[in-house]
């Protein structure tokens, strides 16, 4: 069965495109996004600092299949991945001055391959971030700072 990019928009836990989450729901939510991922897919996923964006990028990783510790490349910028089915690459684009560092790190080639492609504060990548992926946003919840409202497909 192929499957077009649309079925990944809105995963299943994410009602009406978004759900306030506590962190051990927000890897449970992870890790099933992940087991229904198929590449090539790339995810950008935004939220402020301390959001939960590496925590849902780990949970997302385990779903997928790697099995290797995941951490935030937020100096070496990009890490690579064995996941079951592709390579799965975690960019951490914070640290990056403006687009045309991209190319740096092999943008154009990680996003053109057969890959889940995750990748952190997507907005540094400006216009290069691919148009058909899927973004992921994650809030703070003012009201209470256990939970974070989590933003699903086109609804960020």
């Amino acid at each position: 069965m192929t499957h077009k990019m649309t079925d990944h928009i809105v995963p299943p836990l994410a009602s009406h495109g978004r759900s306030a989450l506590s962190e051990h729901e927000l890897i449970a939510w992870g890790e099933q996004f992940g087991r229904s991922a198929s590449p090539p897919l790339v995810v950008g996923i935004t939220g402020d600092l301390g959001a939960g964006k590496t925590t849902l990028v780990q949970a997302i990783c385990r779903g997928y299949g790697v099995g290797e510790e995941v951490t935030s490349p937020t100096f070496a910028l990009v890490h690579r991945y064995a996941g079951k089915l592709s390579p799965v690459y975690h960019l951490d684009l914070y640290r990056l001055d403006k687009p045309d560092d991209l190319t740096n790190l092999a943008w154009d080639e990680i996003v053109a391959d057969e890959a889940l492609v995750l990748v952190e504060w997507p907005e540094r990548a400006g216009t290069r971030m691919p148009h058909d992926h899927i973004p992921l946003s994650l809030q703070h919840l003012p009201d209470d700072a256990s939970r974070r409202l989590l933003y699903a497909g086109g609804h960020v």
